[in-house]
């Protein structure tokens, strides 16, 4: 039997005791559910694996979001139209393909706090970065650094040591990678600002995660732009875990750029369409560098095809390729869901999920081999908590509290665990799931 082949789920373990006190929250978990009960009915939702329940406590939504029942119906309005028009879908369909992403630039820009001509779905995460980093990367003299943070997704990490090798710089020596103080988890504001003014008049571009992927961390996006920019830099920001999560306000904060993919807390399937923003003071800059391809040509003269490109003065003009089409449409459907409940309602949910969550956490953790990462102020954090296993394989523990429990979490190896009470789907039940089978699967402090 090969690797692929085998059985990835875990022996079954013996039954261990768990505070009475945490059994007891189950009912209190109830009544939390009936006052406050989110949208879970919008989703679709998976059959457990394991454990005593029938469906599973899903908190891997800050990876791979629920699929909205909405989705697949909707998807066939746009395949039905292929099938009845063809290439005449492209103007004479209910939703005009040439315009299509002009109906997801508008909720997509009230999500993220911006102007609709400041917003537009196209490519993926990375790219986008990359076509962002062509006009907003451009060092020169002493200005060459890029400062991102240190736990940085990798992907950043890999985009900016790229950029910097393209301008024939020593990634090396151009990256700058901010670390929390020792001892610490997360990046202190005020660390932040303070090395932009020891060192602003040598950084080209600040280029942070609005929350941190690994500990959940809210940066406070607004304080870092405006040291940012005093200090003469540019300042973008990738939003993959924070559009969706929190509150955003791009137009207001004054932000350069930023840019964000929709497959985690916006549902819109697994490598979906992603988002980019760029602030309105850049539009239409004829001294702005950027790539460009058909697609960022005016609409109007797109169809003279000439060999000039005219793009608009709005961030259509950074698309470059025809969008796709099927793809663009499970971004639309979960941006009108967000549209139609409220993103003020789905942040005041999320504090109180997460904080429930963090409750039950904090009656566990005292006495085991874990401890919660994230921040506790609930300012400082979207519904991410990030729990350190010591001494043991994160993955491990994710596959046991999968096949033992049904709870779906998401590891980052080697020690952490990311539980994601989203708020439009999880429950304060699925939090409390998750807090029984965390005491039930990792032991107690011997000497306790």
């Amino acid at each position: 039997m090969t690797t692929l082949d085998a059985d990835p789920r875990p022996p079954a373990a013996p039954a261990v005791a768990v505070d009475p006190a945490l059994v007891a929250a189950e009912a209190e978990a109830h009544r939390l559910d009936a006052a406050d009960p989110g949208h879970r009915h919008l989703f679709h939702l998976l059959p457990a694996e394991g454990g005593d329940h029938p469906e599973v406590a899903y908190f891997a939504g800050n990876s791979l979001g629920l699929q909205p029942r909405a989705t697949a119906p909707e998807l066939h309005e746009d395949m039905t139209t292929w099938s009845r028009i063809a290439v005449e879908g492209w103007f004479e369909s209910d939703r005009p393909w040439t315009r299509y992403h002009e109906l997801v630039a508008g909720p997509m820009a009230r999500l993220v706090g911006a102007r609709p001509s400041e917003t537009v779905v196209m490519n993926t995460l990375t790219v986008n970065l990359h076509l962002l980093m062509v006009s907003f990367y451009r060092p020169a003299g002493q200005r060459t650094r890029i400062v991102i943070e240190d736990a940085a997704f990798p992907s950043d990490s890999y985009a900016v040591r790229s950029q910097a090798r393209f301008h024939g710089l020593d990634p090396d020596q151009a990256v700058v990678r901010l670390r929390p103080r020792p001892g610490e988890d997360t990046l202190r504001t005020e660390d932040v600002t303070a090395y932009l003014a020891a060192e602003g008049d040598k950084v080209a571009l600040v280029l942070l995660g609005g929350v941190n992927y690994l500990t959940g961390e809210l940066v406070d996006i607004p304080a870092v732009t405006a040291a940012g920019r005093a200090a003469g830099a540019v300042v973008g920001w990738d939003l993959a875990h924070a559009v969706g999560n929190v509150p955003l306000a791009l137009h207001d904060w004054d932000v350069d750029f930023a840019a964000w993919c929709t497959y985690k807390y916006l549902n819109s399937g697994p490598g979906a369409l992603a988002g980019l923003f760029v602030h309105e003071r850049h539009l239409g800059d004829p001294d702005l560098p950027r790539f460009e391809g058909w697609w960022g040509n005016e609409l109007t003269t797109r169809f003279e095809m000439a060999p000039v490109s005219r793009p608009p003065a709005t961030a259509d003009a950074w698309q470059v390729s025809c969008q796709p089409i099927l793809a663009m449409g499970p971004v639309r459907t979960s941006v009108e869901l967000f549209d139609s409940v409220g993103m003020p309602a789905l942040r005041e949910r999320s504090i109180r999920l997460t904080g429930w969550l963090e409750r039950l956490l904090d009656q566990i953790t005292a006495d085991r081999p874990l401890s919660v990462v994230t921040p506790r102020d609930p300012a400082r954090r979207g519904c991410q908590l990030s729990v350190r296993l010591a001494g043991g394989s994160a993955a491990e523990l994710s596959r046991r509290l999968r096949y033992e429990h049904g709870v779906i979490a998401d590891s980052r190896e080697p020690d952490i665990i990311r539980l994601a009470p989203v708020p439009l789907y999880s429950t304060y039940h699925d939090c409390w799931r998750a807090a029984v089978a965390l005491a039930a699967t990792v032991d107690r402090h011997p000497e306790r």
